[in-house]
Parts: C-alpha cells; sequence; structure tokens
C-alpha cells in the first residue's frame, strides 16, 4: 500500500529569461522580440505605470470614487496581451487594463469610464476600472471574485465548434484559485479540451490574506496538472519569459485544441485598491524592496538599452509625454456630461416591464422633491 505524499518532492521551476539587471539568462529559450514590439511593449509598460499613477492621485483627489493599480503587475499585462491576437477572446478580472491598451483603448477612453461621464460604455453603471470593449474582444470586468473563469471556457468551447483560430483567455489572481469557479471551469476546460489560456497573477495577497493561508500546494502550477490540464510556473515581472510562455501557449492552445494554466509568480506593490492600507497587514520594506529591486518595467528597459533599442531622452519625451496626454484626457472626462437617470433602467429587457417604469417614475418624483441630494450635473 502507497499513498500519494501530500507535498512533492521535487518543487516546479521557475521559467526566466532576464535577470534582475535585465541581462539575458545562460542557455534561456524564449521566443525572439523585435525592436518594434520591445519598444511598443515598453511603451505600454511605462503608460500603464503612468495612467496608475495620475487615476490614483484623481481618485485620492475626490475626483473618481474609486481606483485598483496595477503596480508591479506591467508585464504580466503588456506581455501577455502583445503574445495573444485581437480575436483572442479575453475575460479579465480588474487588474488588467494593459491588455485594453495593447489593444487600442485610448487613454480617453479610459478616463471616460472612470469618470462615468456619457462617452462611458458602460453608461456610468459600473464602478470605476470595470472596462470592457465589444471591439477589441475584452469582456467587461465584474467585481465579483472567479466567474469570469467559467465563462471564458464557455466562449473557448464555442470557438472549438466553430473551427475559429482563436482561443479565450482569461485572468485571475491567486485568490481566485480558493474560488470553486476556478476548479469546475479547469475540470470543465480539460473534459471539453477546451483552447483556453488561464492566466494566474499569483502576486503573493488575497487583499489581506496572503498565499499561505490559502492553499498548502506547491503554488498553482500543479493544480493544471492535477485536472489534467498542460501548466507552467514563470516569473510573472520578466516581460520576455511572459511573452514566449504566452506565445507558445497560446500556439498549444489553438492549434492542439488543449487549455493551458500559466502561473505568472508577481507581487502586488499597490494597495488592493484605493479602499485598502496594505501596510497594516505587511511591512512597508517588503513593498519598497519589490518595487525597486523587482520592478518589471525596470528590468525590461535595462534589457532594451543593452540591446541599443532605447535611451534616456526618449524616455524623457515618452514619460512627459504620456503624463500630458492622460491630464488632457481627464480634464475633458470630467467636464463632459453625465448619462441621464433613465439609463438606469435600460439595456436589460428589450421592453422595459412595468415595476421598473414604476421604479422609474418614482426615482424622478424623488429627485424633483429633493434636488439638493442629487447630483446637479446628471440630467433627469
Amino acid at each position: 500500500m502507497r499513498f500519494l505524499s501530500e507535498s512533492p518532492s521535487v518543487y516546479s521551476q521557475c521559467y526566466r529569461v532576464l535577470d534582475d539587471a535585465g541581462q539575458l539568462i545562460s542557455h534561456s529559450n524564449f521566443v525572439p522580440v523585435s525592436e518594434e514590439v520591445a519598444v511598443k511593449m515598453y511603451s505600454n509598460m511605462v503608460t500603464l505605470q503612468t495612467l496608475d499613477t495620475v487615476f490614483y492621485e484623481a481618485q485620492r483627489q475626490g475626483r473618481i470614487s474609486f481606483y485598483v493599480t496595477s503596480i508591479g503587475e506591467e508585464a504580466i499585462n503588456i506581455a501577455s496581451a502583445a503574445a495573444l491576437t485581437s480575436d483572442d477572446i479575453v475575460f479579465p478580472q480588474y487588474r488588467e487594463p494593459g491588455v485594453l491598451l495593447w489593444r487600442g483603448f485610448t487613454l480617453q477612453e479610459f478616463a471616460n469610464q472612470c469618470f462615468g461621464n456619457k462617452a462611458d460604455y458602460g453608461k456610468g453603471r459600473q464602478m470605476p476600472i470595470h472596462y470592457g470593449s465589444n471591439k477589441l474582444n475584452y469582456f467587461t470586468v465584474s467585481s465579483t471574485i472567479a466567474t469570469q473563469i467559467p465563462h471564458a471556457v464557455g466562449a473557448a468551447y464555442s470557438l472549438k465548434m466553430d473551427k475559429k483560430d482563436a482561443c479565450a483567455v482569461t485572468y485571475f489572481g491567486d485568490g481566485g484559485t480558493s474560488e470553486g469557479d476556478f476548479h469546475a471551469a479547469m475540470n470543465f476546460a480539460a473534459v471539453t479540451e477546451s483552447p483556453v489560456i488561464f492566466i494566474c497573477r499569483n502576486n503573493g495577497w488575497a487583499i489581506s490574506t496572503p498565499t499561505s493561508d490559502q492553499f498548502r500546494s506547491d503554488g498553482i502550477a500543479v493544480r493544471g496538472q492535477a485536472y489534467g490540464v498542460r501548466s507552467i510556473r514563470v516569473d510573472g515581472n520578466d516581460a520576455l519569459a511572459m511573452y514566449s510562455a504566452v506565445r507558445s501557449a497560446r500556439q498549444m492552445a489553438v492549434n492542439e485544441h488543449r487549455p493551458i494554466l500559466i502561473e505568472a509568480v508577481t507581487y502586488r506593490v499597490g494597495h488592493h485598491s484605493t479602499s485598502d492600507d496594505s501596510t497594516k497587514y505587511r511591512p512597508a520594506d517588503e513593498i519598497e524592496w519589490w518595487r525597486m529591486a523587482r520592478d518589471p518595467v525596470t528590468r525590461f528597459r535595462k534589457w532594451i538599452e543593452i540591446n541599443g533599442w532605447w535611451g534616456s531622452e526618449a524616455e524623457s519625451q515618452l514619460r512627459s509625454s504620456i503624463r500630458s496626454q492622460l491630464l488632457h484626457a481627464i480634464q475633458i472626462a470630467e467636464r463632459a456630461e453625465k448619462p441621464p437617470v433613465n439609463d438606469l433602467f435600460t439595456d436589460v429587457y428589450d421592453n422595459i416591464p412595468s415595476n421598473l417604469r414604476e421604479q422609474e417614475k418614482l426615482l424622478k418624483e424623488t429627485i424633483n422633491r429633493h434636488p439638493k441630494d442629487y447630483p446637479a450635473d446628471v440630467p433627469i
């Protein structure tokens, strides 16, 4: 009689291409990246970093109600997006705006959503950072944890049945793997052999819950093996490693009709959201070490500089230009007209039912009776 051990004798290795100094690791195997793609990847990483800084400041100034940053996870966002095609369908969590950025979502579109104005595709009905774009194959963000994972598998199965040359991609954090949706989706994908890529951002924290309080397994990658899903653990702060892993995963998913799990090991440098103060549950010097020593943007910049593709003058011009564009986009979004109150009741039913008509009538009557209690810039 022999029982399987509760822990493996050999732990999963972490795939890396660049060391912390931006140097290629000896004998590393990776998918080549052209100068054009590499510079675009870096420019997008800087843009995402700047976007987070400016919108975080806007929230602290009371100009928007909420914000979530991707600080420390820029490589996962941009490198994975660069490795996909525009036909691949994305089911995000809420820390992947860089994927939208890579696909062409403009800074003005980001600002419109965060300020919930009339140009916002969600018509102001979502919290800030809950982006979505039909045109860019990016499903709207949902706050509920892990619900997007089985949705992605269903979409992937549909792509397979329609014989499309595309896959579905879903992102989630380590906390998402503690939800039942993750396990159901993994099994569903394995059994149906659906072309879906699961990208887990293992950043160490599910809000204030560390991974040590979530599971005893060797990270996330081994869970794929348990469900019969090909898996890999990747340094999520290494843009070249992420690009290579996702590019290879996509090829296998589409050509072999199989799901792939990627565990991207990283660290959430920012607070969980603007509603959180992470220094209450983790040491400030730990955060600062990851910010300075393991920053994915700096590491990738060193590599493109070594290749002669980037310099200090280009760096200064890029950062100045992006910040200026963002501040201009915010000014426009802030001044734009808000969606009318009646938009609260549309876009669910083809014909609005009588109970919603009654609610709309009562709301408007209440606003007219108590105008000082409601925003003056929202048309009735």
